[in-house]
């Protein structure tokens, strides 16, 4: 049971973004992400965004840094992963 951050290197809003996963299941990432303090309101169907400034208390409390491809193939082979939304114009959602 593995909970994975990729670089704050992913941009929206006026910041930098972070994604958060589970290698194991959405409780568990949920359970983590409370206890960090990130708001349900970040989850994005299979992971959450967290801002730049939460990246240092997620690994300090215990998240696995990890490039962004190496992210999501944990995501991935974890059976989690979720296809993005698509907005009725065709473009992807967030990520």
């Amino acid at each position: 049971m593995t909970v994975y951050i990729d670089p704050p290197t992913w941009p929206g809003h006026g910041r930098m973004w972070s994604h958060l996963v589970s290698d194991t299941s959405y409780e568990e990432l949920h359970a983590f992400a409370a206890a960090i303090g990130a708001p349900r309101r970040a989850f994005d169907g299979d992971h959450y965004d967290l801002p730049s400034e939460r990246y240092a208390s997620a690994v300090a409390a215990g998240a696995v840094q990890v490039g962004s491809k190496e992210l999501l193939r944990h995501l991935t082979a974890a059976g989690l992963r979720r296809p993005k939304r698509r907005s009725p114009q065709g473009e992807a959602g967030r990520t």
